[in-house]
């Protein structure tokens, strides 16, 4: 299971956030509970659109490999909040 990064703040009565390691995954909500669950979901249909994107670009007879991903930590630990 690969890890993502949410960057997240409260602006005004809103709470907004971003997927750090994927653009444009980036949602509004009123709770920051609810922000991070929409995080997660959008996140989760943008990599399913990518994968079948990426698929049907490759057309048939195509390899596969997975990758580990380490995201560079730019902020101390206890200002990231993994999805």
């Amino acid at each position: 299971m690969s890890e993502y990064t949410a960057i997240f703040k409260q602006d005004g009565e809103w709470w907004i956030g971003w997927i750090e390691e994927v653009p444009g995954v980036n949602c509004q909500e009123p709770s920051r509970a609810a922000l991070l669950e929409t995080l997660r979901i959008t996140l989760n249909e943008v990599l399913e659109a990518n994968r079948a994107d990426a698929r049907s670009a490759a057309s048939d007879d195509f390899e596969e490999v997975a990758s580990p991903y380490e995201a560079p930590s730019a902020r101390p630990m206890a200002q990231r909040t993994w999805l």
